[in-house]
């Protein structure tokens, strides 16, 4: 295996991107600052909106190249650069789907001058024609009383109702509260929901899913979680050391279960006579 497969590494990913080889990625899938002033430990979202987009075209032309020809690339940004950003892209690139991810945010609270933001975007881009996409494998399934209601002959047999339906191009996934299971120290930590519907749907088995900004390193344990490889870069250590430690916990060999009590034979009721 290359030496730089499933690793992350604590750099810049404009210097890093140097290790991977051209035409070599089937999927590039990464959240980069949304340069709204959040503290990742470094000014990386605190750029003027020039220079912003600026650096934004700049990882863009550099990170491409590695994609191979049937790859495809998601990339999370907020509505207010997404524009700018997917002209970049449509400029290379061939859009699929503008992505809504709907985060679930309380109705309480909000701005008092405009419209609240609730909704990340997500934009959906492939190479050529011929880009690797496995609807099935993140199909979502009926319930019951949706497969009682089309028990008709008509409908038995369809393929459509056995495997479910597609997820389509709004996706209502709770945010990560502070106490939820899955949260690590990380300010703008994506559900593993989420990415892993991306890797499953657009990255083959044994394929490399690239992630230029990790933060925490969801990516990556997406890949792992679903028999694909992984490569990336994160600038703060304090970040490598929480990826370090879910990848750790995620290699670690789960326990077997546990085996069920043997029941005792019955004892016989028959008095030997």
């Amino acid at each position: 295996m290359t030496a730089w497969i499933n690793q992350v590494f604590c750099e810049d990913a404009l210097t890093g991107l140097a290790r991977i080889p051209d035409a070599s990625i089937d999927l590039i899938l990464t959240d980069p600052p949304y340069n709204l002033g959040k503290d990742y430990g470094n000014a990386s979202d605190q750029q003027t909106v020039d220079e912003y987009l600026r650096w934004t075209e700049q990882w863009i032309e550099a990170a491409l190249p590695k994609l191979k020809p049937n790859g495809s690339l998601y990339i999370f940004l907020t509505w207010r650069f997404s524009p700018e950003i997917f002209v970049m892209l449509k400029k290379r690139m061939t859009m699929m789907n503008e992505i809504i991810w709907d985060r679930r945010v309380p109705s309480m609270g909000g701005s008092v001058r405009s419209f609240s933001s609730v909704h990340d975007t997500i934009g959906f881009f492939v190479r050529r024609k011929d880009y690797y996409f496995d609807l099935d494998a993140v199909r979502i399934p009926y319930d019951a009383e949706t497969k009682k209601a089309r028990s008709r002959s008509i409908f038995i047999g369809a393929k459509w109702l056995e495997v479910g339906y597609n997820p389509k191009d709004l996706w209502s996934v709770s945010r990560l509260h502070r106490e939820h299971p899955e949260r690590a120290d990380h300010p703008t930590q994506k559900p593993l929901e989420i990415i892993e519907r991306m890797v499953k749907a657009s990255c083959p088995p044994d394929g490399v899913v690239l992630d230029l900004f990790m933060g925490s390193g969801t990516t990556a344990i997406a890949a792992k979680r679903n028999g694909r490889n992984y490569v990336g870069f994160e600038l703060n250590p304090e970040y490598c050391a929480i990826i370090a430690e879910r990848l750790a916990t995620a290699d670690a060999p789960q326990p077997p279960p546990k085996k069920k009590p043997t029941p005792r034979a019955k004892r016989s009721s028959t008095v030997n006579s």
